[in-house]
């Protein structure tokens, strides 16, 4: 997986997590919805640079 690409997709899963956590916490479901959407954002990025990896190998 390419370093940057890999930061990336790390970076958006944690923020994502961060939101959903703290719009759980204070109680605003945009916040939260915001957040899992951005996880899975990190995910699908992830997914993808597994597969370019894949087949490298």
């Amino acid at each position: 997986m390419s370093g940057t690409e890999k930061t990336k997709a790390h970076v958006e899963q944690a923020t994502g997590k961060a939101k959903e956590m703290l719009g759980r916490a204070v109680g605003n479901e945009r916040l939260a919805a915001e957040g899992r959407r951005e996880q899975a954002k990190g995910d699908a990025r992830q997914a993808k640079e597994d597969v370019k990896d894949s087949f490298r190998h």
